[in-house]
């Protein structure tokens, strides 16, 4: 019953994923008869994301449970195409937060099977889902905060302003990616005292 529930979500999931192949698609028809190279490379380069992530969940046998692949591709239609495809950064205020905040719950999400993994190297039979959500929470924290120290690194190196030279702007960066990643935390915990915690359902106590 469980499996065939995480088929139907991955089936949605593929349709998503087909849309977007599609959107790419028409993009790059839309501004090669616009003469606009740089959304032609652009729309070239999401379609380019989308088999990347493929190939690295193929070569390394990671399965990317439905809640993943779900927060990836919307992160990828905000970020690639709305903000920078679309253009509409500038449309719909705080675009770049909301960017931040599902970073958050992705990274949240990544550190679930960062943990699940370490577990399965160490043979572990039985998960703690206080560690895992616990883990999870602070892995995509720390993130925020290291993503940031790449963006500061960046702006002092090459003369860059992806920080705007702020603290205010550094800082609301952090925090949105701390709230998204509480939002997945809280999440995650309703989904383990269900016993229906993504990828270790069956293992947890």
């Amino acid at each position: 019953m469980v499996m065939q529930k995480i088929k139907h979500k991955d089936k949605w999931n593929d349709l998503f994923e087909l849309v977007m192949y599609v959107l790419a698609a028409a993009c790059f028809v839309y501004f090669l008869m616009k003469g606009i190279q740089e959304k032609m490379l652009e729309a070239v380069l999401i379609v380019a994301v989308l088999l990347s992530i493929r190939v690295v969940v193929k070569i390394t046998k990671t399965r990317m449970f439905a809640a993943l692949r779900f927060s990836v591709l919307l992160f990828i239609l905000i970020t690639m195409f709305m903000a920078n495809e679309f253009g509409l950064y500038n449309v719909i205020p705080y675009l770049d937060k909301i960017e931040h905040l599902f970073s958050g719950v992705i990274l949240c999400f990544v550190g679930l099977l960062i943990y699940k993994k370490a577990s399965d190297r160490e043979n572990t039979a039985v998960l703690s889902a206080k560690v895992a959500v616990w883990f999870s929470l602070f892995f995509s924290v720390a993130m925020a905060g290291v993503w940031e120290i790449y963006e500061f690194t960046m702006d002092r190196l090459f003369g860059l302003i992806s920080q705007n030279g702020s603290l205010v702007d550094t800082m609301t960066d952090i925090i949105c990616g701390t709230i998204g990643a509480v939002m997945t935390g809280i999440y995650l915990t309703f989904k383990a005292k269900r016993r229906k915690m993504p990828l270790m359902f069956h293992l947890l106590k």
